[in-house]
């Protein structure tokens, strides 16, 4: 087939699509509207769209996703925009943004005739029709350069080929089909143009709160950065408030991004410096700069975190962020990640956050705390590891003293590791028993952090205990990789929002040294290698000494699982509440939350396992 005579078929295609599509119009009514909404214990109110989420999938924008989330259903409907359609288009979701393995929908030709089925990919990227089709084909529709598809499919299907998506971060992946295929069969990811955005798809959907009548706004943006022409960049800029700026709450912040990078811009912070240093050197440049200022490293206060296809946070009504005034340090920090994988070299950008805030002070002061693990060497992850589980502790003792008996109410939370972290999960537990999950990301990505709000708030009370677990991926590393705050060492941190504030900062733990100590030396007495336990030698370099074997391996995870931990229960960063906080004992958890049961729909409403035809005879003049 030369050029010419694939050109009209795709435009034949095109039109034929357009004009004869052999699926099932559903409108959007406001009973749709009314389903998305409800369900929701932080309160409900429809969103002003029927599509309120939005995010361009490729770098180029030739493909724009909209969404709307049913929980009454426990189903998505999906819009997708596809600009300058060619031969066809591929979309689905996999674990971490693989084209392998991964759960489809394809909209494909064979030159002739039209086809739309749910699809999987086995670990080749050989794509295979999938047996139960459960991506349902509403409408599909002409643009002025391209096709609207509306499709719908349930959050879980029951089906093995099926991805199950969760709250969390979903890795959405998609193709660009550039000629027609014979079958669905020969087509292979590899031959594609293939991409991957990662999104929150299950949006919890809060009452939108009213502003105070005094709200004023700040715009704290990169100023008129040139884009660096490669991959991933870090950008930092350095700005401060106004001399004086009395106290303020924060009640809202949104994005801001510049018009024509809605596709380069990833996600967004802004932090506050630390209040002990009376001036901060102004800078803007790439994060990882050598000429960035060391002083710069003491802005890691968060006081907004912005990510693509998130809208809007709001505060609760009764609760907003202090900023400014005595304590608090003038000068901020925002940090753009820059996803910039075609390298466009000459974009500039001005994009940020808008922080809406007023003087008139809410009844209660927000607080953000940290959770987790200590950023310390002893909480190592042993190399070429696929799943290392390691878990930090606020403990019963802790809160006992630091809360109030009226309790605080979590209602967000942003989680954080650095490059090898996969899972992030934060359990409350009262009395040994584990009550309740306060974030869970099964997807999680380092490439992707934002403050999410909770479905249902959190409360926690003296006594309780909340238990933050980060699972790493080590497979490609060669050495044990430790805590510490250095891109290449890990962390494992749940920082919540919540209100009231306390003076409790930050709740985290950390196995004891001690006993660390007597695992170097039992991995000597086992093992003919020599790991070095005098007292000139650091944990790293004691870590990087051990032999990896099965034993060595096994026996460090014991160690976690049993050892007894040194609690940090600070005030500040570097100020204890007073009590003995070392060789304290691990919670004892004696009953625990039960893994959720995927609801699946009814089998009599799936459809069999075959495409749905796009006539081409129909509708031609």
């Amino acid at each position: 087939m030369g050029p010419g005579r694939r050109e009209v078929v795709h435009s034949t295609w095109l039109e034929a699509v357009v004009k004869a599509c052999g699926c099932r119009e559903e409108p959007l009514s406001g009973q749709l509207l009314r389903d998305s909404a409800e369900g929701h214990q932080q309160g409900s109110a429809p969103p002003e769209s029927p599509f309120p989420y939005h995010i361009p999938l490729d770098p180029e924008g030739a493909l724009e996703l909209s969404w709307n989330v049913s929980y009454v259903q426990k189903a998505i409907h999906f819009q997708l925009l596809v600009h300058g359609l060619k031969a066809g288009v591929l979309f689905g979701m996999s674990d971490r943004g693989e084209l392998e393995n991964a759960d489809l929908v394809v909209l494909w030709t064979n030159g002739d005739s039209a086809y739309f089925a749910d699809a999987w990919s086995d670990q080749k990227g050989q794509l295979h029709l999938d047996a139960q089709q459960d991506y349902q084909l509403l409408r599909a529709q002409g643009t002025s350069d391209g096709l609207s598809l509306l499709f719908k499919r349930p959050f879980a299907t029951c089906d093995p080929q099926d991805y199950l998506i969760e709250d969390g971060t979903v890795h959405l992946v998609y193709g660009i089909l550039k000629e027609p295929f014979r079958s669905l069969e020969a087509i292979n990811t590899s031959g594609l143009q293939t991409g991957l955005q990662r999104v929150q798809l299950l949006k919890p959907e809060v009452p939108t709160p009213a502003m105070p009548a005094d709200t004023r706004t700040m715009e704290i943006r990169s100023p008129d950065v040139l884009i660096p022409g490669q991959e991933t960049t870090y950008w930092c800029y350095i700005t401060e408030l106004p001399q004086g700026f009395s106290r303020h709450h924060i009640v809202m912040y949104e994005a801001i991004v510049t018009e024509g990078n809605e596709a380069l811009v990833h996600h967004m912070e802004v932090f506050q410096c630390a209040a002990e240093f009376e001036s901060f050197p102004h800078f803007s440049g790439p994060c990882d700069s050598k000429m960035k200022p060391e002083r710069l490293n003491y802005c890691r206060h968060v006081l907004a975190a912005w990510a693509l296809g998130a809208k809007a946070f709001y505060y609760p009504e009764e609760a907003g962020l202090p900023f400014g005034g005595p304590g608090s340090s003038r000068y901020l920090r925002l940090e753009v990640h820059y996803h910039n994988p075609l390298k466009i070299q000459g974009r500039r950008d001005s994009s940020g956050i808008r922080l809406y805030y007023t003087s008139t002070l809410r009844q209660f002061d927000a607080g953000i705390m940290e959770l987790g693990l200590v950023y310390t060497p002893v909480m190592a992850i042993p190399p070429q590891e696929t799943a290392f589980i390691l878990t930090g502790y606020c403990t019963d003792k802790c809160t006992q003293l630091a809360l109030p008996p009226s309790g605080i109410h979590i209602f967000a939370s942003q989680l954080h590791t650095h490059l090898t972290g996969r899972k992030v999960v934060t359990v409350l537990a009262r009395d040994g028993q584990e009550k309740a999950i306060v974030n869970r990301d099964n997807h999680y990505s380092p490439h992707f952090q934002e403050i999410r709000m909770l479905k249902k708030i959190v409360s926690v009370y003296p006594g309780d205990v909340l238990i933050t677990s980060c699972t790493y991926n080590t497979e490609d590393r060669k050495l044990a990789t430790v805590g510490g705050f250095g891109i290449l060492e890990e962390m494992c941190v749940n920082y919540v929002h919540y209100y009231p504030q306390t003076q409790l900062e930050l709740c985290k733990s950390a196995v004891d040294a001690g006993f660390l100590q007597k695992y170097f030396h039992l991995v000597n007495r086992f093992n003919s290698e020599d790991v070095c336990t005098c007292p000139q030698a650091s944990i790293p370099q004691q870590f990087a000494s051990v032999p990896w074997n099965s034993f060595n391996r096994d026996v460090l995870k014991a160690l976690y699982d049993f050892a007894p931990i040194s609690m940090h229960c600070n005030k500040s960063s570097a100020v204890r509440f007073q009590g003995e906080w070392d060789l304290q004992p691990l919670p004892e958890i004696i009953s625990m939350l039960e893994e959720p049961t995927p609801q699946c729909p009814n089998n009599q409403a799936r459809s069999p396992g075959v495409p749905t035809v796009v006539s081409i005879g129909r509708g031609r003049g």
